[in-house]
């Protein structure tokens, strides 16, 4: 929702305030996110491993892109307006799971 918030271009049913609608379509975003990482993301990484390996990983952000811009298509009420603007989604998206992540002391 913070994301939705700030950023141009991606959008929350509702996005003006905050309000049950964009909480509940906030949860729905996280799961869709989260089952197509779980499911959709390690065939993409499979796929593409030539081109991400030739990249040094930044391929991987366009993986992430393409997970965002699909889970758009799938949750009504949550829209990204082209590619970029998922790619700066996932950009800004993987700094902050990357921040959290140290934070919490993950792996420990």
């Amino acid at each position: 929702m913070v994301i939705a918030h700030f950023m141009p271009g991606v959008a929350l049913k509702g996005t003006h305030g905050l309000s049950s609608d964009n909480f509940v379509t906030a949860i729905i975003v996280a799961v869709v996110l989260g089952l197509l990482n779980l499911f959709v993301k390690p065939i993409l990484v499979l796929l593409t491993l030539p081109v991400t390996f030739i990249t040094f990983g930044l391929f991987l952000l366009v993986i992430n892109a393409l997970i965002i811009m699909l889970c758009a298509n799938l949750v009504d009420g949550f829209a990204v307006s082209s590619f970029w603007t998922a790619l700066l989604f996932s950009l800004i998206l993987s700094v902050l799971q990357s921040a959290l992540f140290s934070l919490t002391g993950g792996d420990k």
